[in-house]
């Protein structure tokens, strides 16, 4: 004992460590390896699906999860040549496109139209026609339209499309009058009704409600002598707002918010506008037709629609793409046919 207790006690230590056995490590039962995995898998789920989580992004996350977690629980991730793949659009659907969009809206800069200036959009579009003689639609190529919105619609605005005459927007319509039989048709004007969903300008557009509810009761208020699918009224008024006005960030935001509150509304996996860029789309279906909104994949700006055929019909066969537009630029200017600067 006397040599035993004179040793150093590391190495004392060492030589009992080697003389035991290991010691055993602890099992968990199946259940308790069930339930430890579904926590781990809790854990590793994000609270709400986003575009901008790749592969690569999870693939690093996940060890730091890993490493508070009891031994017994397994991770499956994806195969090494499919982490670093175009992230694909959750199953959850358009609401989780359209509050990325809300908010991606949201934190845009406001628009600096002053009332006595116009509004200017300019983007490609590109339409489908029916031969005189009948048969399937002709989609024409993409090409520029530029229009001038009076801000405040006191102003005479314009709208240039390559190809046509340039055609401007009088806040008065014009109207013909006949004072007789065989007379000459006689020119005369009527002042415009009020601003409306349907008939917006720049400064009705920035009061509309910021509230998602009241604002989509709005529009289908203001769009209920069109008659049709009430819904699909609804959602087509929200996308002309969204390419042909320019409003604020809040109003913006509200808008694409009350789409999401439309029934019908989907994702599209893939899509693109008129430029060709590629994105992700939210799309209602009405009438054999699908018109689709398409966002940018990385910071869910709203970049244009298109309009495509989901059944055979007159105008073509399935696929056939109607219509489609991208915008390309807003902006305030001081007169009609002036370019920003």
């Amino acid at each position: 004992m006397n040599d035993i207790d004179s040793r150093p006690q590391d190495a004392l230590r060492a030589e009992l460590t080697e003389l035991l056995p290991p010691p055993a490590v602890p099992e968990f039962a199946p259940e308790r390896q069930r339930e430890l995995r579904r926590s781990l898998m809790a854990a590793a789920r994000p609270a709400r699906p986003a575009a901008w989580w790749t592969r690569k992004a999870v693939r690093f996350a996940v060890p730091a999860v890993v490493c508070g977690i009891a031994a017994g629980a397994v991770l499956v991730t994806a195969p090494p040549e499919t982490r670093d793949q175009r992230p694909a659009v959750r199953a959850e659907g358009a609401s989780a496109v359209l509050s990325r969009a809300a908010l991606a809206a949201a934190a845009a800069p406001a628009p600096d139209a002053r009332p006595d200036q116009f509004v200017y959009v300019e983007s490609l579009v590109s339409r489908a026609g029916r031969p005189a003689g009948g048969g399937p639609a002709v989609v024409a190529p993409a090409h520029r339209r530029q229009v001038w919105l009076s801000a405040d619609g006191s102003r005479t605005g314009l709208l240039r499309e390559a190809g046509a005459a340039d055609e401007e927007l009088s806040p008065r319509l014009p109207v013909y009058e006949l004072d007789g039989p065989g007379a000459e048709p006689r020119k005369t004007f009527m002042e415009a009704g009020e601003p409306s969903v349907t008939a917006p300008t720049h400064t009705f557009v920035a009061g509309l409600p910021t509230d998602p509810e009241a604002l989509l009761r709005l529009v289908r208020e203001q769009t209920r002598a069109d008659g049709g699918d009430a819904d699909q009224r609804a959602f087509t008024a929200i996308g002309t707002l969204l390419a042909e006005t320019w409003a604020p960030p809040e109003v913006t935001a509200a808008l694409f918010e009350a789409a999401a509150r439309i029934p019908g509304v989907v994702t599209v996996p893939s899509a693109r506008d008129a430029a060709g860029r590629e994105g992700v789309a939210v799309a209602r279906t009405s009438g054999g037709e699908r018109t689709q909104w398409v966002f940018d994949r990385s910071t869910s700006a709203f970049l244009g629609e298109r309009t495509v055929l989901v059944a055979a019909s007159d105008a073509g066969p399935a696929g056939t793409v109607l219509s489609e537009t991208a915008v390309l630029t807003k902006a305030a200017v001081a007169r009609a046919g002036q370019l920003p600067g």
